[in-house]
């Protein structure tokens, strides 16, 4: 009898380990994969002369869930690229845009950390009026994370990572914020930009967030 459960026992921790390893094993696949795209992004020559490209740069964030996703306009060369934590700068400070958003995820028990971020432009745009051009050209891998990361809910942070990301017609941010669009099978919700430059960016987003609480817990029912 003490055989037996010494047995089970033995199978029950081997089965554990093994499905740590698999795991772990599924975790390195897809943040090699993600690795991979970024070496094709340092590689991508379509933006020349129109961008600046650090070597190793990493272009996603992954956060501890990754069941929502951020997606941003274009990085800034004094950004999370180089603090390496999203919504912080070099010096290790917390910008304004990270401190309303930190309040917005509040909402929905959600931190910083939680969430992956990623942005529609890859390189660092040497001057605004690439900024469209750079978009086209990085769709495809813009594309291919968002597939890897496999989101049920992204939200895209003001017009232009809303335009990018839907292929849709509208005059303003207002009439799209809060809807819901299909993205390759990923529910798009846009949002209004977290910067307190936008005096929309805490108080017009909070119905939008609480809603978005509520069609998390839908689809993962």
């Amino acid at each position: 009898m003490v055989l037996v459960e010494k047995n089970k026992k033995d199978k029950f921790y081997l089965f554990f380990f093994y499905a740590i390893i698999l795991n772990i094993l599924f975790e390195r696949v897809d943040t090699m994969e993600l690795r991979d795209i970024d070496v094709k992004i340092f590689n991508c020559d379509a933006c020349h002369g129109m961008v600046y490209k650090f070597e190793g740069d990493k272009t996603v964030s992954i956060g501890n869930k990754t069941d929502i996703v951020l997606v941003g306009e274009a990085p800034a060369c004094n950004g999370w690229r180089k603090s390496g934590i999203p919504w912080y700068d070099v010096d290790g400070k917390l910008i304004p845009s990270g401190v309303v958003l930190k309040r917005l995820l509040s909402l929905i028990d959600y931190n910083l950390s939680d969430t992956c971020f990623l942005e529609t432009v890859k390189c660092y745009p040497k001057n605004k009026k690439f900024l469209q051009e750079c978009i086209l050209n990085c769709r495809k891998y813009l594309f291919e994370q968002l597939s890897l990361l496999d989101p049920k809910i992204i939200l895209p942070l003001g017009d232009v990572a809303t335009r990018s990301l839907l292929n849709i017609k509208y005059n303003r941010l207002s009439d799209v914020v809060g809807n819901v669009y299909d993205y390759h099978g990923h529910d798009v919700i846009p949002i209004y930009h977290p910067s307190p430059i936008s005096p929309l960016s805490y108080e017009g987003n909070v119905d939008i967030f609480e809603n978005v609480i509520k069609r998390r817990v839908r689809i993962l029912k």
